[in-house]
């Protein structure tokens, strides 16, 4: 037996599937989108049919009219896969709003048995709801639920309720049939009909004792974290907050932990090899895979608050609130109200950042806050801009200052050039979010959602920063004959013959050296990696602390040994924070693209953008403080310059598409 689970967003729908399968899913992702699937089976204890129950908990909907990918797989999913019963999950808070979508369901001829969650709220509030008279008016069962209590909650009535409805017939108290649904016009009407017959129903079905034109103390809350300028420093106090404990605190202490661990576990291999074992295998298996694993567990446990930290705010009603605040200046670059959470995750690292794109239903808007994210500044990157800041411009603030408000400048630039590629420039952008309740967050939801994220994070950026830390660890050893590189002869190395050709492409941009080159290449595999190997290629181990990627020692001795000029030097920081992000992230980009068309414009975008940015700085600054143009000039003009005229065509192309569009419609 296969039951559907429907319901509106922030209807607790979730949640009781979680309470119905006891949290125990098989979890992956819907054919061809990014939305997640979950799959389970109904708990013994409240299946006392003893049948098979399989539950499918369906994204959330207002309509089965297609308009978003997850009203399109919810649609889908109840028209073509015939489920046995429908359990459509009704907000007790919100009847008229949801009664809308359980007509639709009705009309499909599908056994439904209506939840009427969150029932405990409505009391309350004064309110009560004729349950007799619901299922009346409605032709379907009606049960009381209270998904997020564990005993006397309805659930184990809700679930014999649906097998003893499974083989019944299911009759619609509202007919849309005959309706035309290509035409705008009559589907409005029909709409507009159905909005009437639902507001008769809840006018017979509910007594609700405190009027909705009486401010709440959620009003009062809402005119205060919700309001168009106070709500933005808030949300900056908040955020810092949430990134003060999860990045500076207890997430460090748990880290150190963890990697003290992985210390162990190196020195004890390391014993059990010897000296006398293979610097091959010493190599791959001590600095390459043991290593990589010290990487990615050092970053895990910061992640992990930060998830749990984030969750709470999800849970208690404040994110949404969020992404109203900021959708007035989001919408005017073609982005979403929701993309500012991805960004803001993003500093502290691009995965979770991207990965959170996910909750944007706009699918041009997901794909292109995930193409942007990983310009804002990582914790990853900030190592990085410590070493220059200290080594070329003593320590001064402004560069770190700097670095994000170029982050952010690209971001804008960036969704304003594909919003014209992608032919969006004139779409009208709405934005309808239901604004859950305010509510104390769940301490057991929160963790739960932490370890589920948690392993989506190791298994997608654990696997790809393992195999590419063992691989550069090799190419930093050995030569094209596998023998060890000797001390000084570090150019003879399969990372520096590699690196050498990329080099002269890097010329125009101040830093046509393959030490540099190969810096930037490792940095794909880690943005840490940039500082640890600028330590090895100059055998400057001792200015810079290759495990704390710190500098020891006095900055001018590591900028005199590089060569670099101090414009120089910002145009490679520039180049390495604003081209494509750590493979890792490209991996998480990939997985919520899920185009690869998508993807590869994407990553093409942030080495033009990097490429741009680093050149312009270079020789311009270049020209401010000797009265020249940097070496490479003309060359890379024309490298930029085609980058352009190529973007610009784009853009043009776009707008005609979009004009096209228009000419039609009108």
């Amino acid at each position: 037996m296969k039951v559907a689970l429907t319901g509106n967003p922030n209807s607790g729908k979730t949640t009781l599937f979680n309470a119905i399968t006891g949290e125990i899913a098989h979890v992956g992702n819907w054919a061809g989108v990014t939305i997640e699937k979950k799959e389970g089976e109904i708990k013994k204890s409240l299946n006392k049919q003893a049948v098979q129950i399989t539950a499918v908990d369906l994204p959330g909907a207002y309509s089965m009219s297609p308009f978003t990918s997850e009203e399109n797989i919810t649609s889908g999913f109840v028209k073509n896969e015939n489920p046995d019963v429908i359990i459509n999950i009704v907000d007790a808070t919100n009847l008229s709003r949801s009664l809308f979508f359980t007509t639709q369901l009705l009309e499909l001829g599908i056994p439904v048995v209506v939840a009427l969650n969150k029932s405990d709220l409505t009391k309350k509030k004064g309110t009560t709801i004729d349950i007799k008279q619901l299922s009346k008016q409605l032709g379907c069962p009606v049960v009381e639920t209270i998904a997020t209590k564990g005993s006397n909650n309805g659930l184990e009535e809700l679930i014999s309720t649906a097998c003893e409805v499974s083989d019944n017939g299911q009759r619609a108290p509202f007919d849309s049939t005959g309706v035309d649904m290509t035409d705008k016009k009559s589907v409005e009407a029909s709409d507009k009909k159905r909005y009437e017959f639902v507001k008769e129903i809840v006018l017979k079905v509910e007594d609700r004792k405190v009027s909705s034109n009486t401010q709440t103390k959620q009003d009062a809350a809402d005119r205060i974290l919700a309001h168009k300028w106070l709500g933005i420093p808030i949300f900056a106090v908040v955020m810092w907050a949430v990134f003060s404990i999860s990045q500076t605190h207890l997430g460090p202490l748990l880290a150190d932990t963890f990697v003290g661990w992985i210390d162990m576990l190196y020195a004890g291999v390391e014993g059990l090899l010897g000296e006398g074992v293979s610097p091959v295998l010493s190599s791959i298996l001590l600095d390459g895979i043991i290593g990589g694993v010290g990487a990615v567990v050092g970053f895990l446990p910061l992640i992990m608050v930060l998830f749990f930290l984030l969750a709470l705010l999800e849970d208690c009603g404040y994110m949404a609130r969020v992404a109203v605040v900021m959708d007035r200046f989001f919408k005017k670059v073609g982005l979403s109200g929701k993309s500012i959470i991805p960004m803001v995750i993003g500093t502290g690292c691009a995965i979770p950042g991207v990965m959170a794109t996910r909750t944007i239903k706009n699918e041009r808007q997901r794909r292109t806050t995930a193409m942007l994210t990983p310009f804002m500044p990582c914790g990853a990157k900030l190592p990085v801009i410590a070493l220059f800041a200290g080594a070329f411009f003593n320590d001064a603030a402004w560069v770190g200052t700097t670095m994000y408000f170029v982050g952010i400048a690209i971001i804008i630039l960036g969704a304003l050039v594909v919003q014209r590629i992608t032919g969006e420039k004139h779409a009208r952008s709405f934005f309808i979010m239901e604004l859950p309740e305010y509510r104390f967050p769940s301490i057991k939801r929160a963790t739960i959602s932490m370890l589920s994220r948690g392993k989506a994070f190791v298994v997608k950026a654990g696997t790809i920063i393992l195999l590419c830390n063992a691989a550069v660890q090799i190419m930093q050893t050995f030569n094209w004959q596998f023998q060890v590189v000797a001390e000084g002869a570090e150019n003879t190395s399969i990372l520096a013959s590699i690196a050498s050709p990329f080099a002269l492409l890097l010329v125009p941009l101040g830093f046509g050296t393959w030490q540099l080159a190969a810096a930037a290449i490792t940095g794909f595999i880690a943005k840490e990696n940039v500082v640890g190997t600028l330590a090895v290629v100059y055998g400057i181990t001792n200015f810079i602390d290759t495990e704390e990627l710190a500098l020891v020692a006095d900055g001018s001795n590591v900028a005199s040994v590089m060569g670099l000029t101090s414009v120089a030097a910002l145009a490679y920081l520039m180049f390495n924070l604003f081209t494509p992000p750590c493979f890792a992230a490209i991996g998480a980009m990939n997985s919520e693209m899920e185009d690869k068309k998508w993807l590869w414009s994407g990553i093409a975008f942030q080495f033009g953008m990097g490429y741009t940015v680093a050149f312009i700085t270079y020789q311009l600054g270049t020209l401010i403080t000797t009265g020249a143009l940097g070496n490479g000039f003309a060359a890379g003009l024309i490298v930029v310059a085609a980058m352009i005229a190529y973007v610009v065509h784009l853009m043009k192309k776009g707008e005609k598409k979009a004009e096209a569009e228009l000419a039609l419609s009108a």
